[in-house]
């Protein structure tokens, strides 16, 4: 998926050759039976959603803003095989009868500027610039922003499939699953499924931080070895700001390509504390919301609270739990339930940090740095 040099038109067509013709129905059966799933955090099977789609006057959002701070995978994609997404656009306006595009990023992107002035393609494609902001690149605020200029999100229903910008059928879809429509549209579902890759940003503790391209099912150790190895890692961050900390000796045999949304890892070199970084984080993650909802307006500030208090020895893990269950699922979109999955392994995964910071007012980390 990723070449080793930017691949012009006359170098991708002569890696990957024209795009073929599919009729809608067996394009969409090509899809599902490739097990494609989102690469935008969320994992939705992709054949399912282009099915919700209503085809004609239907519309094509391609994401490739990646607002995570330890993601950079779809910048690398759009500057290396910037018209393997664009064809991907193409299939996925085929497949729901678009006819409309846009391609949606937070910075202008040379690579893409020049991709598009080597085409022409039957669905033409916008690039549209969208604000750097955390939660502007969840689907609905894409949609808001293209149809009003405000990136914030509209609510979970309905859903943009069923109802989206200018009231058409929209279909959000991340820029690695795009591509990878145009490949399965090339190969067909059992050579995809035989060859396929993931796109996996590796920061922190290791020698060789950046994006790499793995096998499916390739174990976490063995992509940090691809990494350089790790430096000291207590703990590895899957999945980003959203994601989910799991301790070190737990994470290695984990097979990252199983859980198509996990495309980041952050290993947390030794000796750092776990429970500052998360609280940094959330502290984060309550400042990026669009406070239009109770959990986010209220619930990410106090739980980023609440983690302050531990980092100051006050003891806030009764009201944690009290709190954390009622966030999850209770936001017009996912963001706070990010929120609530990082703080909870947090919690899991720097138990011991807990205990200290509680006990002495600082743990081993922050006391040394005190």
């Amino acid at each position: 998926m990723l070449p080793s040099h930017r691949h012009n038109l006359a170098a991708h067509l002569s890696v990957h050759g024209g795009l073929p013709v599919l009729d809608r129905d067996a394009l969409i059966h090509e899809i599902d039976a490739a097990g494609i799933r989102g690469r935008g955090g969320a994992g939705f099977p992709a054949a399912a959603k282009l099915r919700s789609v209503a085809p004609g006057r239907s519309i094509v959002v391609a994401n490739g803003c990646e607002s995570d701070p330890y993601s950079s995978k779809d910048r690398a994609l759009l500057e290396l095989a910037p018209h393997l997404v664009l064809d991907g656009i193409q299939v996925a306006a085929h497949a729901v009868g678009a006819t409309e595009a846009y391609l949606c990023l937070h910075e202008g992107n040379r690579s893409v500027l020049a991709a598009l002035a080597e085409r022409r393609d039957t669905v033409p494609v916008k690039l549209v610039a969208v604000p750097h902001r955390y939660v502007a690149s969840e689907e609905t605020a894409l949609v808001h922003f293209l149809g009003t200029g405000g990136a914030r999100p509209t609510g979970k229903f309905p859903r943009p499939a069923e109802r989206g910008l200018r009231g058409r059928p929209t279909l959000v879809q991340n820029v690695e699953t795009l591509a990878r429509f145009a490949l399965v549209a090339r190969v067909g579902a059992d050579r995809y499924r035989s060859v396929h890759t993931d796109l996996v940003t590796v920061t922190g503790a290791v020698a060789r931080p950046g994006v790499l391209e793995v096998p499916a099912d390739t174990p976490v150790s063995a992509i940090l070895a691809r990494a350089g190895g790790s430096v000291a890692a207590q703990a590895v961050l899957i999945g980003g700001y959203g994601g989910t900390w799991m301790p070190r000796s737990l994470a290695d045999p984990l097979p990252l390509g199983r859980e198509p949304g996990l495309s980041s890892l952050h290993l947390l070199p030794e000796p750092h504390c776990g429970i500052e970084l998360t609280r940094n984080i959330l502290f984060t993650l309550a400042a990026e919301s669009a406070r239009q909802c109770g959990p986010c307006m209220f619930g990410l500030p106090a739980i980023a609270g609440d983690f302050a208090n531990l980092l100051a020895g006050r003891d806030a893990t009764g009201r944690l739990a009290r709190r954390l269950p009622l966030l999850s699922g209770r936001g017009a979109c996912a963001h706070p339930d990010g929120a609530v999955r990082l703080a909870a392994s947090a919690l899991r995964v720097f138990a011991a940090d807990v205990h200290a910071h509680l006990a002495a007012g600082a743990c081993r980390v922050t006391a040394g740095a005190a």
